[in-house]
């Protein structure tokens, strides 16, 4: 079987260092190393010839542990998706919208707690989510353009991740346990052809506590990847979902290729790839593509 090890790193003289060490774990593993083939600064492929998926990984993981460089080991064929699945925040954009909205409320600290422990999956989701935005109630309406205009931001690489995704044929969603009033402009931003996330009620310009029915927590985020590929006649294996959080964990074990980004740990021991170092693109080059493959602008 063909292998494919992808490894990403910001600092591209420990990827080469790491090849050293990866040779002689890889062989011992049972893996047949060939020619490696850059993708980018920092980043590059190596072909392998092996069988025992588990064995590759677990050598790879067991070099590169504690170094700055991200690592996918895979099947080579079907490793470019044709769906993405994505959660939005601090995977997507760098904050997490509910407990922005909380700073504006007077209440982040106390918001902040709760969302720590839900992502931790230490809280059920639904009902936290409940709480927290019980919270919010009395806020104008205005502050949401506020905190959107002033808080959200994209993490790094993610426009060029998504937007090159899509020029390649693949169908990008972006699926949030927050809310649409902030997944609507994100996915705009960050080129998505689609969002689906929670609603906040609202009445005489300000926040009600209360939030829409029923919640889309972490059994809508599954059913939403899916959903979406049966909708486009595709197999699981063809796709990709990508998270930080628990309420992440199911679609990211589903899919094809489900990946941990700055994840907690019970994402992340559970995620085929982590990305904790490199910016999203990384999720490209593990895809196959190469830099002068990027859509970017």
């Amino acid at each position: 079987m063909q292998i494919a090890l992808t490894l990403v790193s910001p600092q591209p003289d420990q990827v080469q260092a790491a090849l050293g060490r990866l040779a002689p774990a890889l062989a011992a593993a049972g893996a047949r190393v060939k020619e490696p083939r850059p993708l980018g600064p920092g980043a590059l492929d190596l072909a392998l010839e092996g069988e025992d998926l588990a064995a590759i990984r677990a050598a790879a993981a067991s070099v590169l542990d504690g170094s700055a460089i991200d690592h996918c080991v895979q099947p080579w064929n079907g490793r470019r998706k044709r769906l993405l699945v994505a959660d939005m925040d601090s995977t997507i954009i760098s904050c997490e919208c509910l407990d922005e909205l909380a700073d504006f409320a007077g209440v982040k600290a106390q918001v902040s707690a709760i969302t720590e422990r839900a992502m931790r999956g230490e809280l059920e989701f639904e009902g936290a989510l409940r709480e927290r935005v019980a919270m919010l109630k009395g806020l104008p309406v205005t502050d949401l353009q506020l905190a959107y205009d002033q808080r959200v931001r994209l993490n790094p690489g993610a426009r060029t991740f998504v937007r090159t995704m899509a020029a390649s044929g693949a169908r990008c969603l972006l699926v949030s346990g927050g809310f649409t009033f902030f997944t609507s402009r994100v996915a705009v931003a960050a080129g998505f052809h689609e969002d689906r996330a929670n609603t906040l009620g609202e009445a005489d310009g300000a926040l009600t506590g209360t939030v829409g029915e029923p919640i889309l927590g972490r059994e809508a985020k599954l059913a939403a990847l899916a959903g979406e590929a049966r909708a486009l006649g595709l197999d699981l294996a063809q796709t990709l979902a990508i998270g930080d959080g628990a309420n992440d964990l199911a679609m990211i074990e589903a899919a094809g290729l489900g990946v941990a980004y700055r994840a907690k740990p019970i994402v992340a021991a559970q995620a085929d790839a982590q990305v904790d170092h490199a910016d999203l693109t990384a999720l490209l080059y593990f895809q196959g593509y190469a830099q002068a493959d990027f859509v970017t602008d």
